[in-house]
Parts: C-alpha cells; structure tokens; sequence
C-alpha cells in the first residue's frame, strides 16, 4: 500500500475520495466540519507538491437523483475559507462538463464534485460509473475511511483503474494505525468500554474483544438486556429479548478468558424518555414498572472510572446513557473525564466514532485522548476482523496486505 507520503503529486490530478458527509442546519450551513478538518493534511500535501485535486464525496442519503439540501455546493464556501483559493465546482461527478473542468485543472487547484449518491451507481459499485469517475485523475487516493466498509464505485472499484498510482490518504493511515495499536499492540490493562442501545450492533466487537481485553465495561442501552437475562426487573428501559441469551454466553465466554466485566449497579431513571421528565436513582436489576434507565447512576461511574484511570490502553465505543439530554449525560461525561485522566498518565486512548466521537466533542476533549475516529461503522467492522472493500483495493498486487 502506498501512504501519502511516499507519493510525489508533482504535475498530477489526484482524485481523492473524501468524507464529506457533514451535517447542515436548515440554512445548509455545517454544524460539525470534523470529517472536512481531518482531510485537509492530505489535499494539502498534494497541492504542496504541485498537483491538483479533485475532490469526490457523498452527503446524506438522497432518493434517487439530486436534491438540494444534499448538493455538496454547500460545502464550497467552507471550503474556499479553509484553503484560500478558488473551489471549482462541477454539477454532476461524471460526464462533459466533469472531465472538461478536471483536463484544464492546473497545479494548486481543486475542484469539488456533486454528490456521488445523485446516481444509484454509486452505492451499487458500478463498474461503468468507476470507469467515468477514473477519467478524471491522474492517480486515486482515498482518504475516506468511513465509507471504506462499502464496495461502493468511488471507495473500492475506481481503485482497478489505477493499478500502480492508487494511494492511502493521512486519514486512512491515521485510523488503520491506531486501530491497529488497541487490536494487536495493547499495553495492559486494556480495558474496551461498550455503550450505545443494543447489543445486536457490538456482539461481533465484544467476541473479537475478548480475545485481547483485561476488562470490558458494558453501559448504555444494551446493559438492560445483561439485567434482564440475568433475572434482574428493569420496567421500561430498552430491551433485546432476543439477545438474552446470548448476554449470558458471552458472560461466560469472558469468565472463562479470564476477562473481568463490569455492568452497571446503579441507574439513573426517568418516567418518560424527556430531559425534563421524573428521575430517581435506583439499582439496575431493580427499575419499577413504568420507568425506565437512560444513565449509569453514580456508583457506577465512580466503579468504571476506577478501571478506566488504572489502564494503559483505553477503547471505547458507544454512550454510557441519552448523553444529548443534560439530565442523562453525567455518565457519560464521567467516562470521558476518566479517559482524559488516564490518557494524561500515559494510557494509549481511542474513542471509536460515532455516538462517542460525537460525545467528547460536546465535552471539549477531543484533544485531550490519543486517537478520535471518524470511521464509525467502518471502525466496528474493521475491528470485528472483516476485510474492508475500500482498504483492500489500496493493495498493490505485488505487495502482501498490511
């Protein structure tokens, strides 16, 4: 695999493959530019270097052709701040008007595509669509991780049309290496916290997890269905019957790896999922009727903290409660403000995309841990150990997978 770094865009279009899938408010302006922030090390270099960049993302999840809220012409403005120059802009990511604009690029300048999902080709990897795609580059790098669990056109199939000039971008490298550091080079303690609303999303992590972790703390939504399955009464809180037992293998699974698992002894309850709804504080195998849990209760955080600022290598993935409403975000803020302090004694931290992601930016410390991923779904599946479509077609054929 070729890193950005080891390639000399001197006098070459690059189409890059980014993530520019950020939210908009309702005047189409960006309320969380961290997918764009994260990219701009690897347009820069490029541009450094003395080439041109053509950039292609999706946005949302548009309905079978263009829709206005989801143009990515939004994104010129943010982007012409960021980098101080012109952005060119094609309406289409394919056809004349895209391969005429992409041919007169010069070095030093970018051009952004509209949406790849404007056409149903994109999400069904086809071939024909990759090909016109490649008419626009010299060389393909793809900086999008968190569409690199898709076999999408722009993220895995464009790839065959560079055979020896496709390139791993710095966000790419950035999140293959330290998903890497807590797989296969965790320093003990290791200790993976799991949060979020259901179990059916983690199992395949926890299983794989259990192979590596010293502790595994469990919070969150999904910790409703360990309660129930282990005859504890939780009213209303969220539920998986269906995964009850496999709660309980995996319980057993990790008892037999010697892994020590942490679920939550205390809630804190409400009696309507409403910030401004009755709350109460009470064990978690024991929620009334009527009631349900959307936080850990402060036992429990102070437990998980303790944990937490005792290991060396940190992974955590998904909320402790309903973090979005202040009165069920204490947990979670305790779990972030316990990874800050152990990342400052020296731990090794990752804060897996997504929800969590989401959370220490809200609490201000997404410089205060080692790693923030921005992968999300691609995180989760990579770390489950499937083989990712659009990290696979970076390999060179004559190199070994790295």
């Amino acid at each position: 695999m070729i890193t950005i770094d080891q390639y000399n865009f001197q006098g070459k279009r690059a189409l890059v493959r980014v993530d520019f899938n950020v939210p908009l408010n309702s005047n189409f302006e960006i309320t969380d530019d961290t997918r764009i922030k994260a990219a701009v090390p690897t347009i820069k270099k490029i541009l450094n270097d003395g080439g041109s960049v053509i950039l292609m993302s999706h946005l949302g999840r548009p309905k079978g052709g263009p829709e206005e809220k989801y143009s990515l012409k939004h994104l010129i403005q943010p982007l012409e701040d960021i980098f101080q120059t012109q952005v060119m802009f094609s309406r289409d990511s394919i056809g004349a008007e895209a391969v005429e604009m992409a041919n007169a690029l010069q070095p030093g300048e970018i051009l952004l595509l509209e949406n790849l999902r404007f056409h149903k080709e994109e999400e069904s990897g086809n071939q024909i669509f990759a090909e016109k795609l490649s008419l626009l580059g010299d060389v393909y790098v793809n900086d999008a991780f968190g569409t690199a669990h898709r076999a999408h056109a722009s993220t895995s199939i464009v790839a065959d049309y560079f055979p020896h000039d496709k390139v791993c971008g710095s966000v790419m490298q950035a999140e293959l290496e330290n998903a890497q550091k807590v797989l296969s080079y965790a320093d003990r303690p290791y200790t993976a916290i799991m949060g979020g609303a259901k179990i059916s999303d983690k199992i395949l992590v926890i299983e794989q997890l259990l192979d590596r972790v010293d502790n595994l703390i469990i919070g969150g939504g999904m910790s409703y269905t360990f309660a129930k399955a282990q005859g504890g009464h939780i009213g209303n809180s969220l539920l998986e019957a269906d995964k009850m037992d496999l709660t309980l293998e995996l319980m057993k699974k990790a008892e037999e790896k010697g892994v020590k698992v942490y679920l939550p002894t205390d809630s804190i309850i409400a009696d309507a999922f409403n910030n401004d709804a009755n709350t109460d504080v009470v064990a978690s195998h024991a929620i009334p009727d009527g009631w349900m849990g959307l936080d850990i209760g402060p036992e429990s955080q102070a437990e998980f903290a303790e944990v937490i600022k005792n290991s060396k290598t940190i992974l955590w993935n998904g909320p402790m409660g309903v973090f979005e409403m202040p009165n069920f975000a204490n947990g979670t803020k305790a779990i972030a403000e316990a990874v800050v302090e152990a990342t400052k004694n020296g731990a090794y931290s990752l804060i897996g995309g997504g929800d969590s992601a989401a959370a220490v930016a809200q609490m201000g410390h997404t410089h205060d841990v080692s790693y923030v991923s921005t992968g999300g779904g691609a995180l989760l599946e990579y770390m489950e150990g499937k083989q990712l479509p659009g990290v696979l077609a970076l390999q060179l054929e004559e190199t070994p997978l790295t």
